[in-house]
């Protein structure tokens, strides 16, 4: 016959069993509270209304206006701190995305290497943020003072109208791929398109072309 334990046997196992058992929750609470942690926080990112799912992709960044300005004037200049370019206008939208502006009723500067003066208007224009290039459209009207050159001859002053006009400041190119006039001095020429090379003096006009050419008066030896 197998003798029973006595009481107080078995309340001292019963002790040393429940002690076992807290020092296992004890050991592995540090962990439990962790983990609890990291899933309230989980929680609480998706409730929050910035949350973003991680296999959503993010939305491409648009051509949208980041600021403008009123009544605002832009000026470049070159690497010497020479002035190239400048534009005003009534309002001026820049573009983050591809560094551009658009100007509303733009007024236009330009300062060439040959040190002529050029002054464009227009109902808007594009330029690029560093005045490389420029764009105008809607009754633009271009002027370029008249110039004297290193070896003594001068170019006569030039005036383009077209309903758009692409200058480069950097390459000192004008273009039109619309009808415009250009007037070099008392000469007159139309054309369906215009091209002109300040550097080289070299137009080309393209389609139907009209010309009013007065010759230079020269003067006496």
């Amino acid at each position: 016959m197998t003798p029973r334990a006595s009481p107080a046997t078995a309340l001292r196992g019963a002790g040393r069993s429940l002690r076992g058992f807290w020092e296992r929750v004890i050991l592995y609470l540090p962990v439990l509270l962790m983990g609890l942690l990291a899933l309230f926080t989980f929680w609480m990112i998706q409730r929050s209304p910035g949350w973003v799912e991680p296999s959503q992709p993010r939305k491409p960044v648009g051509h949208e206006v980041d600021f403008y300005m009123r009544g605002a004037m832009v000026k470049s200049y070159d690497r010497q701190g020479r002035l190239q370019s400048e534009i005003a206008g009534r309002e001026i939208r820049h573009y983050g995305d591809d560094l551009t502006l658009q100007v509303d009723q733009p007024q236009l500067y330009l300062l060439g290497r040959d040190n002529s003066i050029t002054r464009a208007t227009a109902e808007q224009a594009w330029a690029k943020e560093d005045g490389s290039r420029f764009e105008l459209s809607g009754q633009a009207v271009m002027t370029r003072s008249a110039v004297r050159l290193a070896d003594g001859s001068s170019v006569p002053e030039i005036r383009v109208q077209s309903d758009w006009l692409i200058v480069d400041a950097q390459q000192e190119t004008l273009q039109s791929p619309k009808p415009v006039v250009f007037v070099s001095g008392q000469s007159r020429f139309s054309a369906d398109s215009l091209s002109y090379d300040n550097r080289s003096r070299v137009t080309e006009l393209k389609g139907r072309v009209r010309v009013t050419l007065v010759p230079s008066e020269r003067r006496p030896p």
